[in-house]
């Protein structure tokens, strides 16, 4: 049997969320969360038969429609036509992993009770997530407010019976997949589809899922940069505590701490130097690479906040007799984080090449290209131009897609964050530095074997005989994308925890 989590019991937290998918949860909605969502649906009902005045997005078109008032007879009907105008996503399909997560956040948003949908509705969601019935949803459409409107649209037509989902890995119309487990389509009621489709899991589920890179990534960067430490016969000294103590940024005394940790029993840190001070790309990583995790650290709180939010627009109140129409659909501080977080990423793959070319330039008793006849074989050259070609596209994607904005929806919606394309580039960022910290890896673990018969730490030769049984040492010339393939997938593949005192 699978494992089960009660959705609306707990709040979502990253490790809640990571658990969730990797350990293939299925989900129920709790009796809390039910008994909120029909609360919320039945006020809303009442609302709209005692009130006279239109309320935006139920009684009302959307945009700069929102003058136009609809008849309590088309008010179903206004929220299908919404969901089938509305998605415009294109470009490439957004990975199975991320459909998930859209899921799930939305069917969490929903479940909170201020939305006014119905329980049928959140809970065909959980359907789609338990079954693995995943909507085909585009990477590029949204402006990131009002929400994610495109591919919002594009990932909940299937629940009116429209569209295509990919289901046991193919793709089929979604009224296919509906007949096969015998559900019915959803009949949208009032302010339904805007409720679907106001909000910021595409954006949010991209960040998610960056996230949970951006902390292995974290890590990775120093434990490889504690192994190119060592196979550069860099200095121990840059490290000590009481330097980091001084200037108590946290992510910079955590680094430290690190290398002191992962290169602790080393024989070649310990030996004596001749040289008295190492570039900058080694001797600043934990001021580099700290900033980089207090950024991190940083988006993760924003992150936090967005995912445990409502989201959509107009937000029903039933305890306070309120409709009320507002903004928080806007994306702007998702798109300023998840830009923070491209720039913090980027500068770990930008020390990571530095690194990578100091270990091939034939310094401090290497060879140079890191092969015993440098010539004849070319050794290590160019996996370092690929990873300056990763870097140098890194700063492109940096370029902030917050600082700007087009007016849409004939001038009502005048500001949006373009979150989205934050978030869509940010993954981006996220598979280069991976490999361009694979290619340091392979570099520094090269240079090793140039060091020997003296030693790392216990924890870094571990680590080196784990790599060897995936990528031996090169000593001529063999075709090097197939290295660098595998390189990665032992970077995914594995967990890596720094050593702690």
């Amino acid at each position: 049997m699978s494992k089960q989590h009660i959705l609306g019991s707990e709040i979502m937290s990253f490790e809640l969320i990571s658990t969730l998918l990797n350990e293939n949860y299925t989900l129920t909605l709790s009796e809390d969360a039910k008994t909120a969502i029909q609360k919320c649906r039945d006020y809303l009902d009442n609302k709209i038969k005692s009130q006279k005045e239109p309320i935006y997005g139920v009684s009302t078109g959307f945009g700069s429609l929102c003058n136009k008032s609809i008849s309590v007879e088309e008010l179903g009907q206004l929220q299908k036509n919404l969901v089938m105008s509305h998605a415009c996503s294109m470009g490439d399909e957004v990975q199975p992993e991320i459909i998930k997560l859209m899921l799930l956040l939305k069917a969490y948003a929903l479940s909170l009770g201020y939305s006014g949908v119905q329980v049928i509705t959140v809970q065909r969601i959980i359907d789609f997530y338990n079954n693995d019935v995943l909507p085909i949803v585009y990477d590029r459409g949204s402006l990131g407010a009002s929400g994610d409107l495109a591919p919002l649209s594009n990932l909940f037509l299937p629940l009116i019976g429209l569209s295509k989902v990919r289901y046991k890995g193919e793709k089929r119309t979604a009224a296919e997949v509906l007949e096969e487990f015998g559900w019915e389509p959803i009949e949208l009621k009032s302010k339904e589809g805007l409720a679907l489709l106001n909000g910021t899991q595409f954006m949010s589920s991209h960040g998610i899922y960056a996230l949970l890179k951006a902390f292995k990534l974290a890590k990775l960067a120093d434990v490889i940069g504690a192994l190119s430490i060592d196979a550069y016969d860099g200095i121990i000294e840059p490290f000590n505590a009481l330097l980091h103590n001084i200037r108590p940024h946290s992510g910079q005394i955590e680094t430290a701490h690190n290398i002191r940790n992962l290169l602790k029993g080393s024989e070649l840190i310990a030996r004596k130097k001749s040289h008295v001070q190492d570039p900058y790309s080694f001797r600043c990583i934990p001021q580099v690479h700290g900033a980089s995790k207090d950024a991190i650290n940083y988006v993760s709180g924003v992150l936090s906040t967005e995912i445990n939010s409502v989201t959509d627009n107009p937000t029903v109140f039933p305890d306070e007799d309120a409709v009320l129409s507002g903004g928080n659909f806007h994306g702007q501080p998702l798109a300023l984080a998840l830009d923070f977080l491209a720039m913090a990423l980027a500068e770990l793959g930008n020390i990571s090449e530095r690194r990578t070319a100091q270990l091939i330039l034939g310094l401090r008793g290497l060879p140079e290209f890191l092969v015993a006849k440098p010539g004849l074989n070319s050794g290590f050259m160019i996996p370092q131009y690929a990873a300056a070609s990763m870097v140098s596209q890194n700063k492109i994607l940096c370029h902030p897609a917050s600082v700007d904005s087009i007016v849409s929806s004939n001038g009502q919606e005048d500001h949006v964050s373009m979150g989205a394309n934050a978030a869509t580039k940010l993954l981006r960022v996220v598979d280069n530095v991976e490999r361009i910290l694979a290619i340091e890896l392979m570099n520094a673990a090269q240079a090793v074997e140039f060091r020997r018969p003296a030693k790392t730490s216990p924890y870094l030769e571990e680590l080196l005989a784990n790599y060897r049984e995936v990528v031996s040492f090169i000593t001529v010339d063999k075709v090097m994308y197939a290295e660098i393939e595998k390189t990665v997938g032992f970077l995914r593949d594995r967990d890596f925890e720094v050593p702690q005192e």
